[in-house]
């Protein structure tokens, strides 16, 4: 078995959320951030089983990097699903041992995971030895991690959080994304458990001294660049979720922020038009305009006149018969609320011509 590594794009990740990282709003974030790394909804192994491959829906030429996460507890199925995956072109794979759903625990995987250390360890071994297999195979390697939490339920000690860690390490994982919360499993809804836990980064930290050769990426109340700088100084990875959906123009600026690119930081007009033609390309796929849009309703957060923009794309992107022009007439109504000081972006989906507008704080407000 040979250890797994840390790719560099995921320096900054964002979550696998559910309803969320799907093929779509993958594509929609590579518009903005080509470094990063983008992980899908976690997919059980056991639907893989059963011969379902557009739940493995990627477009590898845009996407890419991207990491697969898997659910499940058994390690033979997860074996499978992991060759799947990188028969498939996924760059990475993820074991979920986190996620705290009522779902996930009918299905004894996820953060139930937790209660029994040695079996994440016996899945995460599965997995490796089934990638390794796919790279003595002429595949190109790709890593294994696992994502989990500091604790689940009562087991939420000191020794319990380096009991776990050790187990997966010891298993020969060498990339490890930990939520500085515990979980509960009853009692707290996911969201709750995403805000109720408290925070504990300096477990994390201390897992990181412990184990040198780990890399650990941290999860869990990230919002700002400077957040992330600050735990940069201590593990190898951020890893954001909630705050990429409040502000997915966040991600216009990481490449620059994190990365080290310095091409320009596009503005929240410049977007307008990829998006609208992201849009139109999806469309005449079979998939609806909102399916984009929905991922976009913040972009304009706390710019003059986003309300009406928010509420207008909202009420007219899943309208019979919306089309990529919706997002225009969105911001046409935020440019007017504004008072018509801006000159708005005229837009369709295959041209664009581009004028200015007074909001010369869009590319800053992205670092923030």
């Amino acid at each position: 078995m040979t250890a797994t590594y840390f790719l560099p794009s995921e320096r900054f990740a964002v979550a696998p959320m559910v309803d969320v990282t799907d093929t779509v709003f993958r594509q929609m974030a590579r518009i903005m951030s080509r470094r990063c790394m983008l992980y899908t909804e976690m997919i059980a192994a056991e639907a893989l089983m059963h011969d379902r491959p557009h739940l493995l829906d990627l477009d590898l030429e845009v996407e890419s990097p991207v990491c697969l996460q898997l659910g499940g507890s058994e390690p033979e199925k997860l074996a499978k699903a992991t060759t799947l995956g990188i028969e498939r072109g996924y760059n990475a794979i993820n074991l979920n041992a986190g996620c705290p759903s009522d779902k996930v625990q009918s299905g004894c995987f996820g953060a139930v995971l937790m209660k029994t250390p040695r079996l994440i360890g016996e899945c995460f071994a599965a997995m490796q030895e089934a990638a390794d297999k796919c790279t003595a195979s002429g595949k190109p390697a790709v890593p294994v991690s696992v994502k989990t939490r500091i604790g689940v339920d009562e087991l939420d000690s000191h020794d319990f959080t380096f009991e776990l860690m050790s187990a997966i390490y010891e298993a020969g994982c060498r990339h490890l994304i930990i939520h500085a919360r515990k979980a509960w499993l009853k009692g707290l809804s996911p969201k709750e458990n995403r805000t109720v836990p408290p925070l504990n980064y300096d477990i994390v930290y201390e897992v990181k001294k412990h184990f040198p050769d780990l890399f650990v990426t941290i999860n869990g109340g990230i919002l700002t660049f400077d957040d992330c700088r600050e735990h940069l100084k201590h593990v190898d990875g951020v890893m954001l979720g909630r705050a990429i959906i409040d502000n997915p123009y966040m991600l216009a600026a990481v490449d620059q922020e994190l990365f080290g690119e310095e091409r320009a930081v596009p503005s929240r007009d410049e977007l307008i038009a990829p998006m609208m033609e992201l849009a139109a390309k999806l469309q005449a796929q079979g998939t609806a305009v909102h399916f984009v849009y929905r991922h976009l309703l913040g972009l304009f957060g706390g710019i003059a006149g986003s309300r009406l923009y928010r509420r207008y794309l909202s009420e007219n992107m899943t309208k019979k018969g919306a089309g990529p022009e919706v997002l225009q007439q969105a911001y046409k109504a935020m440019i007017a609320a504004r008072g018509g000081a801006d000159t708005a972006t005229t837009t369709t989906a295959n041209t664009t011509t581009t004028t200015t507008t007074t909001d010369a704080n869009n590319a800053e407000e992205a670092k923030v």
